[in-house]
């Protein structure tokens, strides 16, 4: 959690708001990758990317 506390920071002092977009987004996208590994939604998964 030290990591997500401190990534927040650097947000808010370096005004990057726009990158919390893309990293939810990214984050998003792994989760449903891991979560789908060795079901049988994960072909469908692949083929969008």
């Amino acid at each position: 959690m030290s990591f997500i506390k401190e990534f927040y920071e650097f947000l808010k002092v370096r005004k990057k708001y726009w990158l919390l977009p893309i990293i939810i987004v990214l984050v998003i996208f792994g989760g449903l990758i891991v979560l789908s590994q060795g079901s049988a939604v994960a072909p469908f998964i692949y083929t969008i990317f």
